[in-house]
């Protein structure tokens, strides 16, 4: 290998757990290899030769803290040049494969420091966090299918049974009233532990789901829709509660990010199950029992999910809330939910009546305008630790928002264009508006908020769903109704920016003194309680 070589050989996976590269030997190469790596690993030596300049001369290093259930580098002189090799196990489960290039590529490289990598935390997550983050990424895929289920089938039961849109409106309104069922899981979360709720919840939502399939009426699928949804959203408000609990104060926004990268693609899976109601007037049915395979995410949970260091340390002593910030989170719950649910709820319904789109290309509308933007939850939650929550939703929301108007406006490829980069911009905001609702509350009432605020967000999203559809019934277009609907967002960044605190890479204990220290909670990469 002559001196025209580049910095670093190609990374050579084998078995999908070693990555072995060849560098050249000067002697500045070398000590910058035997230092510790303090990047996606913080290392420590193990073994060190006592001549470095000797042929067969090795170094050992091993994790310090990071995200390995197994990882050990080694570092071997041979025929002048250093032969580094490290194996490893990642800890992160569900999503690992996803995320197997990236590692690869990343151990076979020198990056400068941990946020080199667009696609990392903005800190080093320990074992424990990449297991506790995967699992509850993998619930936010079973919540997000359950609650995106009724949405996308709604058209073609509606249709199947004869019911018009101010039918289809009211029924929504239904199915998100009965957010009040999750309420006693909140509350109970707080009492009995997340760990406990999470794991009913996992277990109750899609079975309770699949039982759409089996309705004789409308009014049936509805019912059973009003009780499994809400066990869904349970499921997701409670794995918010833990991510915050459990991550880095350094890596709360970007925890958020991935669980919402996750529920995207559990709510396309829903998208990809629906061309099955193209089969048949009734075929909609066979995307309800499509429910049932999120049962494997709720074994596993039962088997892995540890509960919170928090909660298991929180304060035996009733704390009252701070009622100023729970105010100004409710108005902001209502105020972005009457837009952000009609625009949602009546997609489908706009692009098969309006446009004359069929199941298939309506799964196709919204899977190529959507899981793109699903880069911009990565991207918005590192912005959000990095940089600040204020500034980003103020910046992202009211240009996401006119993007989105504009979807329901134009046909074609405008308004194929118009849905992706609202949905992306929008993808961006979401870390940092929903990183706040588990961030300002104490440990004792973490999950109760987050039930509640939950529960008035679904309060302005069924009085957005009744207003859009007694507009449209009246007469109004799709661009108008969602254009009046979208003066709620302005109000959302209006509070925000005017009342919120900023959070970014503050601890939970800094942002509510009235909770006891951790004393053995998990620490970040620069060894900072979280």
């Amino acid at each position: 290998m002559g001196m025209t070589s580049p910095q670093y050989a190609r990374c050579v996976p084998l078995d999908g757990r070693m990555v072995t590269t060849e560098w050249l030997d000067p002697e500045a190469r070398r000590r910058r290899l035997a230092d510790p790596r303090h990047d996606i690993v913080h290392e420590h030596l193990v073994t060190e030769p006592a001549d470095p300049a000797a042929d067969g001369a090795e170094y050992v290093f091993e994790q310090r803290h990071g995200p390995f259930n197994q990882y050990r580098r080694t570092l071997r002189r041979t025929g002048g040049q250093w032969r580094e090799t490290t194996v490893f196990s990642l800890a992160l489960p569900w999503f690992g494969w996803a995320f197997a290039y990236p590692v690869r590529a990343a151990l076979g490289r020198r990056a400068r420091s941990a946020t080199s990598s667009w696609w990392l935390p903005p800190d080093v997550l320990s074992t424990r966090q990449v297991l506790v983050l995967g699992l509850l990424a993998a619930a936010s895929m079973s919540s997000a299918f359950v609650n995106t289920v009724f949405t996308q089938t709604v058209p073609f039961a509606a249709s199947d049974f004869d019911i018009d849109n101010r039918g289809i409106g009211i029924a929504g309104s239904v199915v998100r009233a009965g957010i009040v069922l999750s309420l006693p899981a909140a509350f109970l979360a707080d009492r009995l532990g997340r760990r406990r709720i999470i794991t009913i919840t996992a277990w109750a939502a899609p079975t309770i789901t699949a039982l759409g399939a089996f309705a004789p009426d409308f009014t049936v699928l509805v019912a059973t829709q009003a009780i499994g949804r809400p066990m869904g959203l349970a499921l997701a408000f409670l794995v918010a509660v833990v991510a915050a609990e459990e991550m880095p104060r350094t890596c709360r926004a970007y925890a958020v990010s991935v669980m919402a990268m996750a529920s995207g693609l559990g709510a396309g899976i829903a998208v990809m199950a629906l061309p099955l109601a193209d089969l048949s007037d009734q075929a909609w049915r066979l995307v309800f029992l499509v429910s049932l395979i999120w049962l494997v995410v709720a074994v596993d949970i039962s088997r892995r999910l540890p509960e919170t260091e928090r909660f298991t340390q929180r304060s035996a002593t009733s704390i009252p809330l701070d009622r100023v910030r729970f105010i100004l989170l409710a108005i902001v719950a209502v105020s972005a939910n009457l837009f952000v649910s009609p625009a949602s709820f009546f997609q489908n319904v706009y692009l098969r009546d309006l446009r004359g789109y069929s199941a298939a290309l309506i799964a196709a509308f919204t899977l190529v305008t959507a899981t793109p933007a699903a880069l911009g939850l990565i991207l918005g939650g590192r912005l959000a630790d990095e940089r600040g929550r204020r500034r980003l939703i103020a910046i992202t929301l009211p240009i996401s928002t006119i993007f989105l108007v504009t979807a329901f406006s134009v046909p074609g490829s405008p308004m194929w264009i118009s849905a992706f980069v609202g949905g992306f911009l929008g993808s961006v905001a979401y870390p940092a508006m929903a990183v706040y609702r588990a961030e300002l509350f104490p440990t004792g009432s973490r999950g109760k908020v987050a039930g509640i605020l939950s529960a008035i967000a679904l309060l302005g999203g069924i009085i957005g769903l009744l207003a859009a559809g007694s507009l449209l019934d009246s007469g109004w277009g799709y661009g108008q109704v969602m254009g009046v609907l979208g003066l709620g967002q302005l109000i959302t960044v209006v509070v925000i920016v005017a009342g919120y605190p900023e959070t970014a890479r503050r601890s939970l204990e800094d942002l509510n003194p009235s909770d006891p220290q951790v004393r053995s909670a998990p620490r970040s990469g620069s060894g900072e309680p979280h």
